[in-house]
């Protein structure tokens, strides 16, 4: 249950303090900022009044600054003031503040309290601060101390208002489960399979189309004109800092080349042995020891296989790398012998075995020669990635005196891309696609936020990998087009609408005769038409029977039929024949794991909603002017 899961992490001081930490995620999809800037009655440094109590200016920039330090530990890189404030962190901090006064409150009204000696058995019983005879170490807990910033009054005080909300907590949710209707209809949804016959109309099988006059299309078009209008298209430079754009494999020497060779030639280019191993199972050591005495005698492994019903292609236990097998007796046994020979009788973990190895593939090392190629251009990467930290400081100290991106690249000899014009999803306007932008889609989504002369912030790739800069240079708005320059493609769509409303007019034709008790097979043998059974779980999905059939298969009653177009595949028409869904059992550990995550989300949605109860009735303020200057915001 969650409640457990809150009081096992309560149990370590950092399970404390990332408990007073949830409950101001809470509350965030919660309208909180609906009243006034202007206090009367405040202090002039309140930045938000929750009750009776204030939210000082230096308490929430104290906490906002915790709140960016932490998170440039750990996206180790630092956090623009920009940056911050467009992930949101002012209103998540301030959320949390509030969020902990109102419990606070709450839980004084109510006179809950906590006690010096619970605090100090917390203390003395996190695991984290004990060494290893099991003693509370109070040099680790010193530790803890510098790590999050705190003085041990501060500690203790936190942790005795962290262990009070908990308390709080567990008195409003401590006792909830899921339902078992709810279980049940959840497990319903999970396990409910669902037998179906369809078939697939095809686009062919709307017939031919006559070709549509201009004044038909001019009409359709006249209808639809907001679905023809052109996006807005944007150009902008991109200049992109990579190891791969760096690199120069023909500034790396022979000797550097071999040096690199030489250190990873075993790891990558290196196969080891592979050996077949073929195996006889005998119940007993003494039958596999009469077996090999056979075959000592001149009589082969073959014959005793098939003397013991073990076909010739049953043999094979597979071909191996010493450390694929995964048997130690059997591994040791098959890397002992030579090829072709016998074993003597192996006691394995599956059982007593002759063993024999038909082929062995040798150890094979690549010469330098074959993969000189690939380690110039290791070398070559390797030598750019210590580059890219430098060359990314001059250029950024070029931006910083206004450079334009086209003299940068010249500069510093980089290719300069021109993006576009293109729209936001790559779209070109004469129907071709842009090809992807190094970053893929944070690049492509910063071009379209961004503005005509505004200085980026470079976008660094995942794991090390570099950084894009982009200058937008140009935006064409969005425009109504004319007719003549979409026809074209305006005939196009009409012609799919024409296809999609005879697809639909003949499902429909076959789905009331299969209500009036046609049967679909023949219906399907009658029009030529392929009939296929299969059955469905409601996550599955095909090219034949994409998300949207299988939705709406599991929204028709067993017995009924039903129809659904499928994007450039025509229209499915299916009837249900039946639905099934195993029995509930409450005892399954598949069954307990799920009523464990219904039961947290309940509890999360009950306790989100009774921290909004307390928060009305308390009132709460917030001077936007104040959490601005707080957070180093702007106040225009």
């Amino acid at each position: 249950m969650m409640m457990q899961g809150i009081r096992k992490a309560g149990q370590s001081l950092i399970g404390k303090l990332i408990i007073a930490v949830l409950f101001g995620f809470l509350i965030i999809s919660f309208a909180i900022w609906g009243i006034g800037d202007i206090f009367r009655g405040y202090g002039r440094n309140a930045v938000a009044v929750v009750g009776n109590t204030e939210i000082g200016l230096e308490q929430v920039r104290t906490a906002y600054q915790n709140e960016i330090q932490q998170l440039q530990r750990q996206q180790r890189r630092p956090i623009s003031p920009d940056l911050a404030r467009a992930l949101g962190l002012d209103q998540r901090v301030l959320s949390r503040l509030v969020t902990d006064a109102t419990l606070d409150q709450t839980a004084t009204k109510m006179g809950l309290a906590v006690s010096d000696e619970t605090v100090r058995n917390i203390l003395f019983n996190d695991p984290n601060l004990k060494n290893a005879a099991g003693q509370f170490e109070p040099s680790r807990f010193n530790e803890l101390l510098r790590a999050i910033g705190m003085n041990e009054q501060q500690f203790v005080r936190e942790q005795r208002a962290a262990t009070m909300r908990q308390e709080l907590a567990e008195m409003v949710i401590g006792a909830v489960t899921a339902p078992g209707a709810l279980q049940e209809l959840g497990h319903r949804l999970r396990h409910e399979k669902r037998e179906i016959g369809y078939i697939t109309l095809p686009e062919s099988a709307a017939g031919e189309i006559a070709t549509p006059t201009d004044e038909a299309l001019r009409k359709y078009f006249d209808e639809r004109k907001s679905a023809f209008r052109a996006p807005e298209y944007r150009t902008a430079s991109v200049l992109a800092l990579t190891a791969a754009t760096l690199a120069d494999p023909a500034k790396v020497s022979d000797a550097d080349a071999r040096a690199r060779y030489e250190q990873i030639k075993t790891q990558r280019f290196g196969s080891p042995e592979r050996r077949t191993v073929q195996q006889i199972s005998f119940p007993s050591i003494e039958e596999a020891k009469a077996a090999k005495a056979r075959i000592d005698a001149g009589e082969t492994f073959e014959a005793v296989a098939a003397s013991r019903n073990i076909a010739t292609a049953d043999l094979a236990l597979g071909t191996f790398t010493r450390e694929g097998l995964f048997d130690p007796a059997v591994r040791d046994a098959a890397f002992a012998l030579a090829q072709g020979a016998v074993s003597e009788p192996v006691q394995g973990g599956f059982g007593v075995v002759l063993l024999r190895v038909p082929t062995i593939e040798a150890a094979r090392l690549k010469s330098f020669e074959e993969v000189a190629d690939e380690v110039r251009r290791d070398v070559a990467t390797s030598r750019a990635s210590e580059q890219m930290t430098e060359l990314h400081d001059k250029i950024e100290d070029q931006r910083a005196s206004a450079k334009p991106l086209p003299e940068i690249a010249k500069e510093f000899n980089l290719a300069l891309r021109t993006f576009g014009p293109a729209d936001s999803s790559l779209g070109k306007a004469d129907g071709t696609q842009e090809t992807a932008l190094p970053g893929g889609d944070a690049t492509q989504q910063a071009i379209f936020r961004s503005d005509i002369g505004v200085d980026n912030e470079a976008i660094r790739l995942p794991n090390n990998g570099g950084y894009v800069w982009y200058d937008v240079i140009k935006i064409d708005p969005p425009r109504e087009r004319s007719f003549d320059e979409v026809k074209a493609e305006v005939e196009k769509q009409w012609r799919a609408d024409e296809v999609a409303t005879r697809l639909s007019a003949q499902a429909r034709e076959i789905v009331q005769k299969l209500d009036a008790g046609e049967k679909l097979d023949a219906l399907a043998f009658a029009q030529g038409l392929a009939f296929e059974t299969v059955t469905l779980g409601r996550q599955d999905q095909s090219e034949a029977l994409p998300r949207n059939v299988v939705s709406l298969v599991f929204g028709t009653p067993a017995g009924k039929a039903g129809s659904a177009a499928v994007d450039n595949a025509g229209r499915v028409v299916f009837q249900v024949k039946e639905a099934t869904v195993t029995p509930y059992v409450r005892t399954a550990e598949e069954a307990e794991n799920f009523v464990r995550l219904l039961t947290s989300s309940i509890s999360e949605d009950i306790l989100a909603q009774y921290v909004s109860k307390l928060q009305n009735d308390l009132g709460v303020q917030v001077n936007q002017a104040a959490l601005r200057n707080a957070t180093g915001g702007s106040q225009n």
